[in-house]
């Protein structure tokens, strides 16, 4: 049953109906921008070309999105979290998991392996914030001010690291937040990905054997010599 009586007699659609339909044509939205974005640039798409790939009318987009600079934020932030639900990196299902793995060595490559997913999806993106935002300069504020969103995701997963008894005792968690945030920043990923031609495989493995010798006991000699070792395609294991 699609509709319920409302206090007027009249029929009214279920909000959960509702609110599926509306969550699928933001996806859609989405996912028709940033093919959009990617193939031709945030300045030269406009929003009726959005809407005519999306399949949808231009007001429902304006409706949705008010304007272009929202809709580019919205493409950025789907591309980190993968999805358009509004659940926080520290919320979502897979970080979790890998701050519950019970050693650091095994917090660290599900979390490699987690940011790899991540950067898999916005490596894409990176390119054109720096253009949008050339074009655009309003894009900046789109982001709110304030310590960089994914240093706090890592200083996240550092304290917990941390805390486990295979993790190096002589690394505090600021430097380990430092490790984590520097070992998978996109910029690195994308110099191996995509201008010396690694495979995502290959980028995890050498990340997740750099921070296991950094971050774990017992690692230096396990970790490193594989680190350099690794062929393409290889993950970490």
């Amino acid at each position: 049953m699609d509709a319920v009586k409302g206090s007027d007699g009249q029929n009214a659609k279920r909000p959960g109906k509702r609110d599926e339909r509306s969550r699928r044509t933001r996806e859609k939205i989405v996912a028709a921008a940033l093919e959009l974005f990617v193939a031709q640039g945030y300045g030269a798409t406009s929003l009726q070309e959005v809407a005519d790939r999306a399949g949808v009318a231009v007001q429902t987009v304006y409706f949705v999105f008010r304007n272009k600079r929202t809709l580019f934020k919205d493409v950025v932030d789907t591309a980190i979290a993968g999805d358009v639900e509004p659940v926080a990196t520290m919320d979502r299902d897979w970080f979790r998991a890998a701050c519950a793995e019970p050693t650091a060595a095994g917090q660290l490559r599900a979390h490699v392996r987690g940011v790899r997913d991540i950067l898999g999806r916005v490596a894409p993106v990176i390119p054109l914030i720096a253009a949008a935002t050339a074009t655009d300069p309003e894009i900046a504020a789109q982001w709110p001010a304030g310590p960089d969103p994914r240093y706090t995701v890592q200083h996240a997963a550092a304290e917990v690291l941390t805390s486990k008894p295979d993790a190096r005792p002589d690394v505090d968690t600021a430097r380990a937040a430092d490790l984590l945030y520097g070992l998978l920043s996109p910029e690195l990923y994308l110099i191996f990905t995509r201008d010396r031609g690694w495979s995502p495989a290959a980028w995890e493995a050498w990340a997740c054997a750099a921070l296991l010798a950094q971050l774990c006991e017992d690692q230096e000699q396990t970790a490193g010599p594989s680190a350099a070792a690794a062929p393409p395609g290889t993950a970490c294991e």
